[in-house]
Parts: C-alpha cells; structure tokens; sequence
C-alpha cells in the first residue's frame, strides 16, 4: 500500500471516529441532562438540537458579525430556566468532557460565546432575564441574560431620578458586559458597570451557587472586570443604583476638516478628560462626502455628548474649556435620561418610553456585514501631524467603512485605583480609542483586516506601551490566543496583561483556586497554574 493511500484511510478514519466519538458524547451528554431534569415538558422546552426546526434560526440570531466563521456548530444549545438547570449542564458536561460557551447578549466581538474549534454546547441565558428594582434602597439585581435596554426601562419605569452606568447599545447582554468593565456615557461620574456591582450569583465548576458571601473577596473582585467566564456562570448580578438630575443635557455636534476639524480633535484631547465629572465628551471619527466640496471626501468629527443637568449649566463650562467647539443653545436638547438612551442608540425622538420593551425585543444584534474592532489607550495628546496621517489611512479603505472612537477618562474613573477592581485602566490615560470597519462582502475580508492592522500599527507610537493596553470588552484575538487545551501562564500573559495589567497575576491566582482543572475556558480565558506535580 502506497504512503498517499495511508494517509487517505487514516484521516478517513480520524474523520469518523471523532464524528462517532462526538455524536456518542452529545447522546451521552442529553441522557445525563435527562435524569438531572425530571420534569420531561421541562427539558423538551430548554434543549434545541439541529433535528429542531428552531435550531438554525436560534443559532444564526447569535452572530452580530459575519467575520465569525467556525467549522463546529453547537450539538445542543441549552437555554436554561433556572439555577438548578445549570447546575445540571455543569455537571453533565464536566462528567462527559464537552465543552460549554456561555451565551448572553451574543455581542462578542470575536464570537467566543458561541463559536469553538471542538464539540461543543451552548448555555444561553435568553431565559433568565428578570430584574428587580429597589428604589428604597437604591439597588437592583438583575439576571445575567438580560440586555442593557432592558435595565435602563425598568430603572426608569420606577424612578426618574435613578439610572445606571453602562454601555450604549441596548442589546448588549449585561452578564458578559458587566463583568469586563462596562464603559458608559456617565463613567466620568460614577466609574464602570463593574465598579458599582454589589453582589453576584455564581455557579462554580463544581456545580455550587456562591453569593458575594460564599465566593469570597478574591472571587469577587476578580469578576467585576476580569470576565466572568474564566470563574463560572454568573446568573446575576446586584448593582447600585446611581443618583441623577431629572433633566440631562445632550448634543451631537459635527464639524468637518473645513471647519476646523483636525485643531478641534487636538484640543479636545487636552480638556476632555479634565471637564467637569457630569459631562462627558465623547469623539466619533469617520471619511464622507465632503458638505462643501462636492465629489470629495473629507473627515467628519462628531462630538457626541451627555451632561447631568440643564443646558444652562452646559453652557457656561464648554465656553470655559472648549470654546473653540462654538456650542449654542441651538445644538443642545433636554430630556429624561431615558430619552438620552434612546438618543445615544440612534433612535428617532419621540418614541413613547412604553413602547421600549417591544422595541428591545425586536431589536436585534444581527447584522449583514463583516466587522473587526480593536482598542488602545492614550496617555499623551496625538500631534497633529499624527491626527494627518489618521486622516490619510482613513482615505485608504471606503466611505463610511472605519470609525475611531474617542473616549474620555478622567474622573471617578482615575480616582479609582488600579487594583480595586481587575478593569486597571485608571489614572493617567487620556481617553481610550476603539477602531472598527466593516465590510459587505467576504471577499473583501482580507483588505479591511489588513486595513484596520495597518492603521493600529501606524498608531503604536502614540498610544500606552509596556503594555500596550486594550479593554476586555473589544476582544482582540490579535493580541493573542491561548494554546489549546490546557494553555501555559506565559502563553496567556502576552495577551492578559494587555486587558488587565499588573492585575493579571491576581487573576491567574484566583482561576487556580476555583477552577483548578480549567472547565471553565475559550481561547482568552485565565489559565490556572499547572501542577508542579
């Protein structure tokens, strides 16, 4: 027999044994869910497999991006009822080696929630989505599967004078999103998501339910910006709620290269992380149709703005710090926090808030386009030779493709320490960058990936070194992945101290402790230290 038709019939075989081992495993694994949930209705309602007539559009409902592709598709997306129900995917998968991904609002930016390279099962916390207002005691706790959207009405269908601090995008699932920071249009006043979190839920490899109280401060701590999933499944989470005026100011301001663009961005990274803690001042770049000259493009710069009080307020401190913005009256509208959420998320005004849990439900994280994103951080104003040649790189890929995203620190954000919480990117940093194109057409995937490297390499030299940071929130695979199966501490440092500093060996030290055989993983989770044994 020739050595080509040994190869052949070995990788045949290789093909069907893991074929037959990954059938047997997911058998295996719904036999054991089976006699954990007794309750036969009960688990025909939680357990979707591709012989599910729901399964593909359940599945294709988690993906937000086209660039994410894998060979494997879940054996069993599991959409848990209850506490109890998890305990018994824990347990079944741990006892029948498969994989979980742990689902919420499906917004991983590189589809680590729903995507792995082996067999695999999703638990996808669509089920668990309940919230429980405190106005009394000014708290709330809030089920892991519930989107930011979600959170905002129900804080504001009991209080106009209470709010939360959290991202923009409504859809956006709060378990993933609050335990890896949580940046917000109001973390210039109270910090993160993650610094006002209280308590938590959390089911460990073990299958137990740990409180604040159960898992200890290290646990704890390390959850509130160190990304849940590396510890357990957190099912919920008690937040404080925040003090704010009934009125909020907001503007959308744009001005373009002929109006000064380039000298306005410069000033704005010398005042916006030093204005006053209620007003935060963030910067959106993208290249358009210039207004003024027709057939050319031109850079536009959006000032997108949120301030907690009356525009008579407003007024006088951006004529103090930003003058050169030329704000007017005219630019700026008061409303009811509720109303800046909608306003921020890109909705039309007027939209009666009781209509907000319809257009939450039907708004969907599903796009048909292809999108890479990637962050830094900046501690040193960019000069304005380095600002030219962001706007020649922004000429090299199509209208509308790229945006740059300013985001001011500042604040409770650097009155906090580095260590208080895992999230480290406190005192010195100026404003943090997010990058992202998209793209129509696969075909065109290699372009715009190599366009949005090329510009991060370009921005090396202005931007944090040693580590050169980002936000755990904008995953980045570029920056790293571990090995797989059990990965090394040196493999996974090259991308952790990048999300979390000198607090990455804290994090390792916990994951040893409550996850000593690495259940919980995906390809940028904390490794535990391996046995010297």
């Amino acid at each position: 027999m020739t050595t080509f038709k040994k190869l052949t019939i070995f990788l045949f075989l290789s093909i069907c044994l893991s074929s037959s081992w990954a059938n047997n495993t997911h058998d295996d694994f719904l036999k054991c869910l089976s006699q954990k949930i007794m309750n036969s209705n009960s688990i025909s309602q939680v357990i979707i497999t591709p012989k599910n007539s729901s399964y593909s559009t359940i599945y294709n409902s988690f993906s937000g991006n086209l660039r994410i592709t894998s060979d494997f598709k879940p054996s069993i997306i599991f959409t848990p009822n209850d506490e109890s129900q998890i305990q018994a995917a824990i347990h079944c998968s741990k006892k029948h080696d498969l994989q979980i991904r742990i689902r919420g609002g499906g917004h991983d930016y590189e589809g680590l929630s729903y995507i792995s390279e082996t067999p695999f099962v999703i638990i996808d916390l669509r089920n668990l989505r309940s919230i429980s207002i405190d106005t009394e005691d000014k708290t709330a706790w809030i089920q892991a599967g519930a989107t930011l959207g979600e959170v905002y009405y129900r804080i504001a269908e009991k209080s106009k004078t209470l709010a939360f601090v959290a991202g923009v995008c409504p859809t956006v699932g709060v378990g993933g999103h609050f335990s890896g920071g949580g940046y917000g249009m109001m973390s210039r006043k109270f910090g993160t998501a993650a610094d006002n979190i209280i308590d938590a839920k959390l089911i460990d490899a073990n299958g137990k339910i740990h409180d604040r109280e159960s898992m200890g401060e290290d646990l704890f701590w390390a959850i509130r910006g160190g990304g849940g999933t590396s510890f357990g499944l957190i099912t919920s989470w008690k937040v404080k709620l925040l003090d704010i005026p009934e009125k909020v100011t907001v503007f959308n301001v744009t001005r373009t290269l002929e109006q000064n663009a380039t000298q306005l961005v410069y000033k704005w990274q010398h005042i916006a992380h030093k204005v006053d803690d209620s007003l935060l001042l963030r910067l959106f770049l993208r290249s358009s149709q210039s207004p003024f000259s027709r057939g050319q493009r031109t850079i536009h710069a959006f000032f997108t703005t949120l301030f907690l009080g009356g525009v008579d307020e407003l007024l006088p401190e951006m004529q103090k710090s930003f003058p050169e913005l030329g704000l007017v009256k005219e630019d700026c509208i008061e409303m009811s926090w509720i109303e800046s959420i909608l306003f921020f998320a890109g909705f039309p005004r007027g939209i009666p808030i009781e209509l907000l849990p319809i257009i939450w439900k039907f708004t969907s994280n599903n796009q048909t386009s292809f999108f890479k994103g990637k962050s830094d951080y900046v501690q040193r104003p960019i000069s304005i030779n380095g600002l030219e040649g962001i706007w020649k790189l922004f000429n090299q890929v199509g209208e509308n493709a790229a945006e740059l995203q300013f985001s001011p620190y500042g604040g409770e954000l650097s009155d906090i320490s580095e260590s208080e919480t895992p999230f480290p990117h406190r005192d010195g940093n100026i404003f943090m960058i997010h990058y992202s194109v998209n793209w129509e057409k696969m075909e065109s995937s290699e372009k715009h990936l190599s366009w949005i490297r090329k510009l991060y390499g370009y921005m090396a030299r202005y931007v944090s070194k040693s580590p050169r940071a980002a936000y755990f929130n904008y995953r980045d695979l570029d920056l790293g992945v571990n090995n797989k199966g059990n990965t090394s501490y040196a493999q996974a440092r090259i991308w952790g101290e990048k999300y979390f500093k000198n607090n990455f060996d804290r994090l390792v030290q916990v994951k040893t402790k409550v996850d000593p055989t690495n259940f919980f993983r995906n390809e940028q989770s904390i490794p535990p230290l391996l046995s010297k044994a």
